[in-house]
């Protein structure tokens, strides 16, 4: 009920946006849910990354989307399915933002180096396999810039990862488990903040503890 509320104030989308979120859902490519984007747009507002690393390009929405939050970042994103990196350079280039959005086709375990070579990053957004954020977080989250921040998307799992209930599919409830283990290695991690906000499908905000 709050959430078909939420949803309901929610600006109106371009077309553009439109079009890319009915390919999705036609085609059965998870992006992010409204209110999880929208949420994610207003931290970039706020933030104001220069640089964005992204893990999990899928077809490109989410960097779009991103990008229309903050024109003036420059954001670098890793996609290892080649149907969906094609699919994605053509959407950048439709959309006329190949200067600002740089696509690199690996998998995001495999291609540390490259991108080492690119930071500092401002933000890190991972939305890419989830039995892998631990991973991610562990190789990406040194090229953080000093005041970055790191966002987690899927981290509820549809609910799935604060349910008590022993209804999941044995493959499903290892997939739960993982996510589950990995919120709880942020949450006590030392030296990151975490907070784990309940829209969307979950999206966790990770900041870098200050040093006394």
């Amino acid at each position: 009920m709050n959430e078909e509320y939420l949803e309901d104030l929610l600006e109106a989308s371009p077309e553009w946006i439109k079009e890319l979120e009915d390919y999705a859902q036609r085609n059965h490519v998870p992006i992010m849910e409204p209110l999880g984007i929208d949420f994610l747009m207003q931290i970039i507002r706020m933030k104001q990354p220069k640089r964005i690393l992204e893990i999990g390009t899928a077809i490109g929405y989410s960097a779009l989307r991103m990008l229309q939050a903050f024109p003036q970042t420059s954001i670098i994103t890793i996609e290892r399915d080649e149907d969906r990196y094609q699919q994605a350079l053509n959407n950048i280039a439709k959309y006329d933002k190949e200067g600002k959005i740089n696509i690199i086709f690996s998998d995001a375990l495999e291609c540390v180096e490259t991108i080492r070579n690119k930071a500092p990053f401002d933000l890190l957004f991972v939305d890419a396999a989830k039995g892998q954020y631990q991973r991610f977080f562990e190789l990406y989250s040194p090229m953080l810039s000093d005041n970055g921040v790191i966002i987690s998307d899927n981290v509820l799992f549809k609910g799935l990862v604060a349910s008590k209930e022993n209804t999941v599919e044995k493959r499903k409830n290892k997939l739960v488990n993982k996510i589950k283990s990995y919120n709880q290695w942020l949450a006590n991690h030392p030296d990151y903040h975490t907070s784990i906000i309940p829209i969307g499908d979950g999206v966790a905000i990770t900041t870098k503890s200050e040093k006394e």
